[in-house]
């Protein structure tokens, strides 16, 4: 007993002991004892780490014992510290910068620059290294801050001022707008399967927010040709040792230097032509095996960019084995300006724990993302002891005086002032702009549609107003569903007839259930190929009424839902009475060559003939589509299913039920079709395509309005759309019986154009497009169309031809948007 007692504790003291973590901490300087900005810090021969914060403050937690702790920065020379850790310790490190040295056989060199031999073997070994990790796993740290630098007091008569008061910035409209840190653990296999979960999440400001902190987003890979980043960059940006990076770069050698016995060899890569989407700056290669070691790269405006100036990126590896090297950290700095507004900001990522030999089953990867209710409840102490890169001063500060807003924000108080002082309500604002009034607290929203834009012309109600109002509330704050209430009336003050309709659409389990009713005025073609402002414009100032309509009371009846995955389904069930429509205004602001309006009946355009007889339809329709991918991301709303890689099939079929509910109509038509969009072709842009096909199994009895509508375009504005043509009318080439439409766009991505100097500057894509369509009446219909986008804008420029003598050669200048 005696000697048990003494050992049980000795036993527990020592269990303490070891459990215990100590911290590593301290400042990171240069030789100028200026703070070097995110130096990383590792245990030699691990993969444990962290990196410094932008005032070169780091801290690293870690069992008692002895360590090699590895000090390095991009330019500087490495520094290692072998440590007894026994209690926290301050150990402060001042990093010189880097000197390299040019080795005898370079200095003798003549001709080509050493560096492409460099380079040469890089690429040689590219897919090597690119290759050499089939799979692994890791726990990747992220912190994002985003800071207004700069900003007018009014912007287009908007109250900045106001705004950044309410976002806690100071008086001078600047600071810290968006800081976010977030850890995750990230899963990879080979090729391109990825599984990411958040582990925690904390945004300063917000109690209940999750961060947009993504691994998947900063995950770069210079083994692969090129980097694609969607949005940013307009084309993908070559890497500098891609197969084909000698036609894109220059290179020359800077030195080598020697770090854990490796020789690091420098070179600065340039791009041969300025404006090329490549990259500048240093990179660093390990000549043992012709790898990365770190680099550090910056693109400008020259590389057609969005949203943003300059962009830098650094990137540092580690040896995880003695064959594979991993990311140790990824770091992303950014600034933009805009209309007297400067920002700036960093991501930075910081890896740890790697496992090159995880077991996976494939089906985890079907989630793409998961971030769970409980990623965003720890506390401040949790952070404290997990946080791996040190908070600033002003982190630290901006944390915690938006918590206070943050708690604020939350309370029915602070809503409701909100929604008192948004809620002002003003006739002469409801003229020309909507109106919205809310219940932030409790979740509801009432609409009111502005006055003006419901305002419209055509000839068959002459002036006629549309006017709408809604309704929706959450009912659902888990998977963030909405009801939605909504009505419309309207008066054609020319054919003196009133017009109505009510929806609603109404979240019911995993299914989505829709309701209308009412009496419209519509367009014949359903798929309203021009809209009625531009209707409109074109019919009070050049008298050509390009919209037919007819009329329809009816009730409707939908239903969606996700069957599995990338599988859908919806329906609905119509019953409809339905109506031909003749003109009952001729008037117009201007008559240019004394020009006549067309009658309603675009066969009969001299003669207001009636297209149909009046009759009642009944008709169900059902449509399912699959686009061959289940991949998701899981948020505490739900899921959200992610875009497919392969394109989509979509099949459709609708049946006219004759004599049910005075049913008129007899038919059976069944379609198909296939589509992607925004395909990646590398440097040459995006490819996008539509073909469909579809055949009236029967045809017994039916009127213009079952028929197989096109989406058209006989204007200068078009409405646009993939399966969109340029310069097909709208209505006379519809069909009863059979068709094949198919549709390709090649969207070069400012490919040619970037190469003109001035031009390049409006980050202009150049578009081709093709178009086709067969029916029996109208055979091997094609057109040509070649353009150019700005942002949604486009110009086009085509011409159109067939087999048979219905149309003829014709040139268009279209704009869709």
């Amino acid at each position: 007993m005696k000697f048990s007692i003494p050992f049980t504790l000795l036993l527990f003291i020592s269990l303490s002991v070891f459990s215990q973590t100590f911290t590593i901490s301290g400042k990171i300087t240069d030789e100028h004892n200026n703070a070097i900005p995110f130096a990383s810090v590792y245990i030699k021969n691990t993969t444990k780490g962290t990196s410094a914060n932008s005032e070169g403050e780091y801290g690293l937690q870690l069992k008692p014992g002895t360590y090699d702790v590895q000090y390095k920065a991009v330019g500087y020379q490495q520094q290692s510290r072998k440590i007894e850790l026994r209690g926290n310790q301050v150990i402060n490190i001042n990093l010189t910068t880097e000197t390299y040295q040019l080795s005898d056989v370079i200095v003798k060199s003549g001709g080509e620059d050493p560096a492409y031999e460099i380079i040469r073997k890089a690429i040689k070994k590219r897919k090597s290294h690119l290759n050499e990790v089939n799979a692994y796993t890791c726990e990747v740290y992220i912190k994002g801050l985003q800071k207004l630098l700069a900003a007018p007091k009014k912007v287009l008569g908007f109250d900045v001022q106001k705004m950044t008061n309410e976002m806690g910035l100071d008086s001078n409209r600047r600071g810290i707008v968006y800081l976010s840190e977030s850890e995750s653990k990230y899963s990879f296999m080979r090729p391109d399967n990825v599984h990411e979960e958040m582990i925690s999440s904390k945004v300063s400001g917000s109690n209940q927010a999750f961060s947009y902190n993504r691994a998947s987003d900063l995950k770069v890979n210079f083994y692969e040709n090129m980097q694609t980043w969607d949005g940013l960059s307009l084309r993908p940006l070559i890497s500098p040792i891609a197969d084909n990076a000698l036609f894109y770069y220059n290179y020359k050698y800077i030195g080598f230097t020697t770090e854990n016995g490796e020789t690091v060899d420098k070179i600065k890569v340039t791009p041969k032509r300025g404006y090329d989407a490549c990259f500048q700056g240093y990179l660093y290669i390990l000549e043992s095996d012709w790898r990365i070691y770190s680099l550090d790269f910056f693109i400008t405006k020259k590389q057609n960019i969005n949203f943003v100036d300059t962009l830098k990126l650094s990137e540092q590896f580690l040896p995880v084995n003695q064959h594979a090297w991993m990311p140790s950290s990824v770091k992303f700095e950014f600034t933009a300006g805009l209309l007297g507004f400067k920002v700036g900001g960093y991501f930075i990522s910081v890896y740890k724990d790697y496992d090159l030999n995880p077991t996976f089953n494939k089906k985890e990867f079907k989630e793409v993302m998961k971030v769970t209710r409980e990623s965003n409840k720890k506390d401040s102490a949790y952070w404290e002891n997990e946080r791996p890169i040190p908070l600033t001063v002003e982190e630290k500060t901006d944390y915690k005086n938006k918590a206070v807003l943050a708690k604020k924000r939350e309370s029915k108080t602070y809503l409701d002032s909100l929604d008192k002082v948004n809620n002002k309500f003003s006739l002469i604002d409801l003229a020309y702009k909507d109106y919205r009034h809310s219940n932030r607290y409790n979740h509801e929203y009432y609409n009111l549609d502005a006055i003006l834009p419901s305002i419209r012309f055509n000839t068959v109600q002459g002036f006629n107003l549309n006017y709408g109002a809604s309704f929706s509330k959450l009912i659902d704050s888990t998977t963030s569903k909405y009801l939605v209430i909504g009505a419309k009336a309207g008066y054609g003050f020319s054919d003196k007839k009133f017009t109505g309709s009510v929806y609603a659409a109404i979240p019911a389990g995993s299914y989505n259930l829709g309701f209308n009713a009412g009496s419209e005025i519509i367009d014949l073609n359903n798929h309203n190929p021009v809209s009625p402002l531009i209707n409109s414009v074109y019919s009070l100032f050049e008298r050509q009424n390009y919209e037919k309509f007819y009329q329809k009371q009816y009730a409707s009846v939908s239903l969606s839902k996700r069957i599995t995955g990338g599988w859908m389904a919806s329906g609905y069930v119509e019953w409809a009475d339905r109506k031909s429509l003749q003109n009952a205004s001729s008037y117009s602001f201007l008559k240019p060559g004394n020009r006549e309006y067309t009658s309603n009946n675009p066969f009969t355009p001299n003669q207001d003939n009636p297209l149909f007889a009046d009759n009642q339809s009944f008709k169900v329709s059902v449509r399912t589509t699959y686009d061959f991918s289940d991949k998701y991301e899981t948020y505490p709303t739900g899921r959200r299913y992610l875009p497919s890689k392969y394109p989509t099939i979509g099949l459709t079929y609708t049946k006219g039920i004759k004599d049910f509910l005075g049913s008129d109509v007899d038919y059976d038509l069944l379609t198909a079709d296939v589509s992607k969009s925004n395909i990646n072709a590398g440097i040459f842009g995006q490819t996008s395509f539509f073909v469909g096909a579809g055949k009236f199994l029967n045809n017994s009895n039916l009127f213009y309005p079952d028929y197989k509508q096109f989406s058209g375009n006989q204007i200068l504005i078009s409405k646009g759309g993939i399966n969109s043509f340029l310069l097909l009318n709208y209505y006379a080439f519809s069909t009863y019986t059979k068709y094949i439409e198919g549709h390709l766009e090649q969207n070069f991505s400012g490919f040619f154009l970037n190469k003109i100097p001035l031009i390049r500057k409006l980050k202009l894509q150049e578009i081709v497009d093709i178009n086709y369509l067969s029916t029996p009446t109208l055979k091997n219909y094609t057109e040509l169309g070649f353009g150019v986008q700005y942002l949604n804008f486009r110009l086009m420029y085509g011409t159109s031809f067939n087999s048979g003598s219905n149309i003829h050669s014709a040139f268009r200048i279209g704009v869709s948007f």
